[in-house]
């Protein structure tokens, strides 16, 4: 080899490298960002229960006293933000009945907008097991299970939940 080839050679080496330097990989793809709010879920779980007419069945258990105030102290407490105040409001209530599927789904709802994915699921999922199949109240455990499967980004799950919606709603008896 001569020196000449040798120049050559290390030249073209080191040319290499340098450009070899210069290059940038791609950067990482980011999953998208589910970007919606608590408030927002809550929203859409509001509006898929306002769904319904007026010749819509729906049925409303007697309350007791006790309980009836817990849920009104709860509410107000909800509607000046104290969410923690009215979560703690809804829990006194369910020792008194654990089995109301309204008092759950009012649980749940604060959850949502707690931000407490699974617990909001959890909650509705019982209200569904004790609660009428149909109605207004049974829009909202759906859509609530559905807020927070979409909040935790499953997608599919969310999916099966938005398709029980539909036979939640069965019209009233017609009287003639």
């Amino acid at each position: 080899m001569t020196h000449r080839t040798l120049i050559r050679t290390a030249s073209l080496l080191i040319l290499s490298l340098s450009l070899a330097a210069c290059v940038t990989s791609a950067p990482p793809v980011k999953a998208p960002v589910d970007n919606t709010t608590p408030a927002q879920r809550m929203a859409a779980v509001d509006a898929v229960a306002a769904g319904s007419d007026a010749k819509e069945l729906a049925v409303q258990p007697l309350r007791d006293a006790e309980i009836e105030d817990l849920r009104m102290n709860a509410q107000a407490k909800r509607q000046a933000n104290d969410l923690a105040g009215a979560a703690e409001a809804l829990n006194q209530a369910l020792l008194i009945s654990e089995g109301d599927p309204s008092i759950l789904q009012e649980r749940a709802e604060i959850a949502l907008l707690q931000g407490d994915w699974t617990r909001a699921e959890t909650l509705a999922r019982k209200a569904v097991e004790l609660g009428s199949k149909t109605g207004p109240l049974c829009r909202r455990h759906w859509a609530t299970i559905e807020q927070s499967r979409l909040a935790r980004g499953e997608k599919e799950n969310a999916v099966s939940a938005h398709a029980q919606l539909e036979g939640c709603t069965v019209p009233g008896i017609k009287r003639y």
